[in-house]
């Protein structure tokens, strides 16, 4: 990772922080809870979930292995920033990360998240690997490297905070 790499990593995962943060303004427990429709997830839903896989995906990039050779693919490094945000397609969450009552408040569904996310901005402020030569899987796009597993979890946050604003607004 370049420097100019990791600022632009460091600024993407702070933002993701701070969106979510805002996205959750004016939250009520009451309205945390609520079901937008059958089949859908509630705003403390959205947010374990993005507990979970931020923990799952760091977790990824503790048990990768290195390798001799970088993988480095910009158009797919590219699609990740593009296309990680963009709600236009719906994506089956992997079981990892799948809601499943963890949390029973926002607040600690929140607390989790930010400490998790803290972890993986500590993590990229400090990261002197050459994250492209250390290998790891994700659960839709099969082998990819950590700097791509990294791209994931900053893109990730944006998705759900346009569901997040699309819960709010259907239930206002």
């Amino acid at each position: 990772m370049t420097t100019d790499e990791k600022q632009e990593m460091l600024a993407s995962l702070e933002q993701g922080r701070a969106a979510l943060l805002i996205a959750l303004e004016g939250v009520s427990s009451e309205m945390s809870v609520q079901l937008p429709g059958p089949g859908k997830w509630s705003i403390l839903q959205c947010v374990e979930h993005l507990a979970l896989a931020e923990d799952y995906l760091f977790g990824q990039i503790s048990d990768a292995v290195p390798s001799e050779t970088p993988l480095f693919y910009p158009q797919r490094e590219a699609a990740i920033r593009l296309r990680g945000p963009d709600r236009s397609t719906r994506i089956e969450s992997p079981e990892q990360a799948i809601p499943c009552g963890r949390f029973t408040r926002l607040p600690d569904a929140l607390q989790h998240f930010l400490a998790s996310r803290e972890r993986s901005i500590y993590f990229v402020a400090n990261c002197l690997d050459d994250l492209r030569s250390r290998l790891t899987s994700h659960p839709l796009l099969g082998k990819v490297n950590c700097y791509e597993t990294l791209l994931l979890i900053a893109a990730h946050p944006l998705r759900h905070i346009q569901q997040i604003q699309e819960i709010k607004a259907g239930l206002c």
